[in-house]
């Protein structure tokens, strides 16, 4: 794991494991609900992430806290901080 002191200018956000093929990468869904700008029903949108998992610790499933980081890649610029469940 990385680094767990969060500063107050860091994102930071939990969500799901959804996949950990890859070395060293897993991807994170994060859910939330949004309000319709004319019904005001909510829905559920989500966003998906790839975060860097230095010792590939997550697995499938596991509800994770994620925070914002310098770019790994084209499209790794999130990092774990710690595996909550």
């Amino acid at each position: 794991m990385t680094d767990t002191n969060i500063t107050t200018n860091e994102r930071s956000q939990t969500g799901t494991v959804i996949s950990n093929k890859m070395d060293k990468t897993a991807v994170v869904r994060i859910d939330r609900k949004v309000s319709h700008p004319l019904y005001g029903k909510f829905m559920k949108r989500s966003s998906k992430f790839h975060i860097h998992d230095e010792n590939n610790e997550c697995s499938v499933g596991d509800t994770v806290m994620i925070k914002e980081c310098k770019p790994f890649s084209k499209t790794k610029s999130w990092s774990l901080i710690k595996i909550v469940s």
